[in-house]
């Protein structure tokens, strides 16, 4: 059902894309198809997940919306559908014949439950984190949101809501996850089942045979280029994104606030908005902006600054039109977001010495260039996967504050999955903003939020034990032992249970002997769940490792990286210099709701030295560096980027 109703994008993609002819290829395997190939494909309707859809490429234009032409000798490398890879080979148990199965343990009995194995491997608890804000969940579920995508959940939330009933038996795509009868807090209820559904993949979607290796796909651009906030659909951005004025995205104005345009929820966004009151769903190419509470705050945030940084162009720049104010002040806004992600948040992460050392920062703030086109824009399956881990760092109740920092109310996040009308209502969206960056996010320690291991999705569905889940698709996505992973970033053996001395937290590594029989058995979950920070780092010493290696290929695939000086429409050294100036407190006091007052290190909790304090004290970018001198000229003669209404 979900093919035959995307399906209907991929034809707008066709009718609306570029003016040049059209080139066919193969999402999965990179290579073109020819004209009658691909009607073969619109005949068995596997266009959508199997087929990219491009036009010529340009090497001087501007970073295309749909990913394509990053990499100039691989055109279709960086869109949408096109292959994960792997750092380890798949993990399946089965053969051609029988068909993938999750993998057995290495006595050949199944795995343990999923369930019982987190109750006992990661306890529910609700702690606050002592040096970290409630705005690093949020940005951190935001930028995953840039390279993966939700229709793995829509497809059991909305379209397979059956799995756990007699008829989800009958039906290969369900997965039942048991609650046994002694569960710790359903062993009074009725619930027995959590339902879940296996991955998409180039199999179950017609773009493989099923004798091949299954391997998941993903909607989104595996580049960081703020997909989930522009899309990766060019007709669907025409559409529901550009104003096709000065540069701007659609907006409404409401009481003073900006917000991205409104469109009636349908059956699958805003579908828990409280109506009469709440009424307001986003209307924007991704409409993933909707989903989780995370994605929507940044979502709107980076909606608004987009327009801010549009207009400041304008302000500067009176000639430029349409065409260049906005593709500049999309370029920007991607610099801002990745200045953001690679140097403040993730360095308060993972520490600065240890992102330095592995070549992910720039020891200077001038222009760095390591691109290399034998990499090509892609994720590796495991760290799409191995995200997962933050889940146990969401705080899941939000307070809300007013501008003078006093408390007002809060509301567990849960509740506002697919409500996006709650933030428009009772100033709400200004109450949490001023919360975000005062309140402690969750604790990073093997324990979760209840709520988020017994609610999950709030009323989408009923029981949602969303790390239970996390360790469900570690098995359904093929991936290895955890101590394979291990070995592979530690460079040693680990052949029995003692020799994770050292890795594993102690009090940790009793319960895995408890419930693996074979060292080789465990989860990578399980392990990142149990294993003891990086050192200088918060993180799991194999997350670190997973997690640098990524960054690096961000790095050197991504041709239009906003560090380089030769890339198409390269920003000049007084532009980077200005970027760098970029902060997540910059950020909310140029486009958050009422927000005067910030600590400078937004995602680090205020107090002393990091006091909150008048956002006048904070750097801003200076556009002026962006002035173009061919916009003098009071009749802007001649000059190629005359604006499209002189008269405004």
């Amino acid at each position: 059902m979900i093919p035959k109703i995307l399906y209907v994008f991929s034809l707008l993609s066709l009718v609306f894309g570029n003016e040049n002819s059209c080139l066919y290829y193969d999402s999965y395997h990179g290579e073109p198809i020819t004209e009658e190939e691909y009607q073969q494909r619109v005949v068995e309707n596997t266009t959508f997940w199997c087929t990219n859809v491009l036009s010529t490429c340009n090497p001087d234009e501007w970073r295309r919306i749909d990913g394509s032409c990053n990499n100039l000798c691989h055109p279709n490398r960086g869109m949408p559908h096109t292959p994960t890879l792997r750092l380890l080979p798949a993990s399946f148990s089965g053969n051609v014949e029988e068909g993938f199965q999750i993998r057995d343990s290495k006595s050949g009995d199944p795995l343990p439950d999923e369930r019982p194995l987190r109750t006992s491997l990661l306890p529910e608890a609700r702690v606050p984190d002592q040096v970290f804000t409630q705005l690093v969940a949020h940005y951190l579920l935001f930028s995953v949101s840039d390279t993966l995508s939700i229709h793995d959940s829509i497809n059991f939330v909305r379209w397979k809501p059956y799995c756990c009933l007699p008829q989800g038996k009958k039906d290969r795509d369900c997965v039942q996850v048991k609650i046994p009868n002694d569960d710790p807090v359903h062993r009074f209820s009725h619930l027995r089942c959590m339902k879940i559904t296996r991955p998409l993949s180039y199999q179950s979607e017609g773009c493989l045979q099923n004798d091949t290796v299954p391997e998941r796909i993903i909607s989104a651009t595996p580049s960081l280029d703020l997909s989930g906030l522009y899309g990766a659909d060019p007709a669907k951005l025409a559409k529901k994104g550009r104003l096709f004025k000065n540069g701007l995205l659609q907006y409404e104005l409401i009481n003073g606030k900006m917000w991205p345009p409104n469109v009636k929820s349908n059956d699958t966004l805003c579908i828990l908005n409280e109506p009469p009151a709440e009424t307001r769903c986003h209307a924007t190419p991704e409409d993933a902006l909707n989903s989780l509470p995370g994605i929507n705050l940044f979502g709107i945030w980076f909606w608004r600054l987009h327009n801010y940084i549009a207009s400041e162009l304008a302000k500067v720049n009176p000639c430029w039109n349409d065409d260049k104010l906005f593709y500049t002040a999309r370029d920007i806004n991607i610099a801002i977001s990745l200045q953001i992600y690679f140097y403040e948040l993730m360095p308060s992460l993972m520490g600065v010495t240890n992102l330095l050392r592995a070549g992910v920062l720039s020891p200077h703030p001038g222009f760095r260039d390591v691109y290399n086109p034998q990499h090509f824009p892609q994720i590796s399956a495991e760290f799409a996967y191995a995200l997962r881990w933050f889940h146990i760092i969401q705080e899941n109740e939000q307070k809300m504050y007013d501008t003078k920092g006093n408390y007002l109310k809060s509301m567990p996040l849960t509740n506002l999955t697919l409500r996006t009308g709650y933030l428009a209502i009772d100033n709400n969206l200004d109450h949490i903003t001023q919360g975000a960056f005062r309140q402690p996010g969750g604790r990073f320690e093997s324990s979760v939020d209840p709520d988020i291991a017994e609610i999950g999705l709030s009323r989408a569905t009923e029981g949602t034990d969303i790390p239970t889940f996390d360790l469900v698709k570690n098995r359904y996505f093929g991936l290895g032992p955890y101590v394979k992973y291990l070995a592979l970033c530690s460079g040693r053996k680990f052949k029995k249970f003692d020799d994770l001395v050292g890795y594993i937290k102690p009090e940790r590594l009793d319960i895995i002997k408890d419930k693996y029989k074979n060292v080789e058995d465990i989860d990578l979950m399980a392990g990142l769940w149990t294993e003891l920070p990086a050192e200088g780092s918060f993180l799991p010493k194999t997350l670190q490792c997973i997690m640098e290696e990524q960054f690096i290929r961000f790095i050197v695939s991504d041709r239009h990286w906003f560090e380089r000086p030769n890339r198409p429409h390269a920003f000049t050294l007084k532009q980077l210099l200005e970027i760098r100036k970029s902060t997540i407190s910059r950020l909310l006091c140029d486009v958050g709701d009422k927000v005067t007052e910030i600590q400078p290190y937004g995602f680090i909790r205020p107090g002393p030295g990091n006091k909150i304090s008048s956002c006048d004290r904070i750097p801003k970018i200076d556009f002026r560096a962006w002035k173009d001198r061919s916009c003098v000229s009071s009749n802007y003669a001649g000059n190629p980027y005359a604006r499209d209404e002189l008269s405004e």
